[in-house]
């Protein structure tokens, strides 16, 4: 929520520069008529109708915004995106970093996290940590940081009349952060506390585990911090790993908000120049994913139902299938309450209060697809032949003309949404050059609505047919083992029938040490 400060300047600039923009706010609050009976005979251009489905609406005509209209590349090294925005006196600076979670050691797995964390939180040269906390609040700023996956971030929000304080503020962060050893020693008692609670909800489990299972247990992305991990990690361990990518030839930068573009271009020049060290670029993404034997894997966990997660392998983004899969897996499980599974599983059988199923493209390896549901142990038998299915029904029959005009006009009319804000086109247009879709894709958003368009109800069976292939199912489930073996007495179906007879019990794993765990030692306890 707004600081009453920024509440404060943000209304006043409203109504100083945009009185009408103020007043319509005024009404639209209640205080000035009914603006839903105004707003209905603006769309109607006549009286309001007895019946909504008599309203009528103008023909839906945009045109997204092109990257190249905001995309500058700086002398200085990053390539950026400007979009001014004179809305609200406010600006909004991202900056994505080419580093991740990949380029840490195998042996001191959270320092990619802990630099991201501390850059923006463990002061400056200037400031220290509880300074710079202070300073950022009494001028109503945001600034973050962090480091995940495959990507960094420093991200820094603030009034327009406070600009030039808060990139002085940036540089330092960026250029000459302190780490400081306090803040770094209580993230660490965060991050320890955080791993005792690894087995406590099995939502995390399952999440841990799929991910395994979808992408190799010695894949970099399956790596989990430990404790001896995260007390290997040393203030000059952050230093260094700061020092190698923190640099702007890593940098992509979004900017938006009140500002001259000219003048924010020339500002992000003097933030970025006569930088104090000399980066490195990082190598390449590992891509060495292992997707698991078929079967059926099981954690034993004692809790209320049972979490499912049905998987396959995946596609890339840029697959010429992206967009026809798109449309299957929104009409078999990612449309909510339209899509099959939802109907099924939930609304005909009452077996979860859930279910569904994704299919993302992947952007530097394939990811996965899923579905998946949480219903009560001796169901969950059953559920899974419900899922098999409809995923069969999809692959062995066309879909419905109504399903697909459905799905597709969905994906369509939502499409303006991806840029309806400022702060929204900048960060998506700096993603894209991030992650090498503007180089490889420059039309993408162009042809975003005519591709779904041109799916077809071939198209769909030919990508079902294609990708869903049932020989590969891995089934991972976490909850009541006997319960679920057991079955349910009313639905005569095995777990064993369903994954070609082959299941694997999942041991849990210490939650400080990631080892696996038998049922009769526990885990270590946390040193202090």
């Amino acid at each position: 929520m707004l600081s009453s400060r920024l509440a404060y300047e943000c209304g006043n600039f409203r109504a100083k520069k945009f009185p009408a923009v103020a007043l319509s706010l005024f009404i639209g609050l209640g205080f000035g008529g009914n603006s839903d009976a105004a707003d209905a005979v603006a769309l109607s251009g006549g009286p309001i109708p007895d019946r909504p489905e008599k309203l009528q609406y103008p023909v839906l005509a945009y045109v997204p915004p092109a990257p190249e209209q905001f995309r500058v590349a700086l002398t200085s090294g990053p390539v950026a995106y400007v979009v001014p925005d004179r809305e609200l006196p406010l600006v909004n600076i991202a900056i994505y970093v080419r580093t991740g979670e990949y380029l840490e050691p195998a042996d001191k797995v959270s320092l990619a996290e802990l630099t991201g964390y501390l850059l923006a939180r463990g002061g400056t040269s200037s400031w220290n940590a509880e300074e710079l906390e202070e300073r950022l609040a009494f001028l109503a700023a945001q600034l973050n940081s962090g480091v995940a996956e495959t990507q960094g971030s420093v991200s820094l929000n603030l009034l327009s009349k406070d600009l030039d304080e808060g990139l002085k503020i940036l540089r330092e962060v960026l250029t000459v952060p302190r780490f400081q050893e306090d803040k770094l020693a209580l993230r660490k008692q965060q991050l320890f506390q955080f791993m005792k609670t690894r087995n406590d909800d099995s939502s995390s489990i399952e999440g841990r585990e799929a991910s395994i299972l979808a992408y190799g247990e010695k894949f970099w992305a399956n790596r989990q911090a430990t404790q001896a991990s995260v007390e290997a990690v040393s203030r000059e361990d952050l230093v260094k790993f700061h020092h190698r990518w923190f640099h702007p030839s890593n940098f992509v930068v979004a900017a938006s908000g009140d500002f001259d573009r000219e003048a924010m271009i020339a500002k992000l020049e003097t933030l970025f120049q006569d930088w104090p060290f000399t980066g490195e670029k990082p190598p390449t993404i590992p891509t060495n994913t292992s997707f698991a034997q078929t079967g059926a894997y099981i954690v034993d966990k004692d809790v209320n139902q049972g979490r499912v997660s049905m998987m396959l392998p995946g596609i890339m983004r840029d697959n010429p299938d992206y967009f026809a899969v798109l449309v299957m897996n929104d009409i078999l499980g990612g449309g909510g309450f339209t899509s099959r599974l939802v109907n099924r599983v939930r609304s005909d059988e009452g077996l979860a209060y859930s279910a569904g199923s994704s299919f993302p493209g992947g952007v530097y390896y394939p990811l996965v697809f899923t579905a998946g549901f949480q219903s009560k142990s001796r169901t969950v038998p059953f559920a899974i032949s419900i899922v098999l299915e409809e995923i069969k029904r999809i692959k062995g029959e066309p879909v419905s003309s109504l399903e697909l005009s459905t799905s597709k006009q969905g994906f369509i009319d939502r499409f303006p949404r991806t840029f309806s804000t400022k702060a929204q086109t900048a960060n998506i247009f700096a993603t894209d050059e991030f992650t090498g879709r503007f180089a490889r894709q420059p039309n993408f958003w162009k042809e975003y609505r005519e591709k779904f368009e041109r799916v077809s109800t071939e198209g769909v069976l030919q990508v079902a047919s294609k990708y869903l292939n049932l020989s590969e199912l891995v089934i991972l489930i976490v909850g009541q083992k006997e319960q679920i073996l057991l079955g349910h007495p009313d639905h005569p179906v095995k777990l064993a029938d369903l994954a070609g007879g082959r299941i694997v019990d999942i041991p849990l794993r210490d939650p400080l040490t990631m080892k696996p765990l038998s049922k009769e030692t526990p885990g270590p306890t946390l040193n202090q």
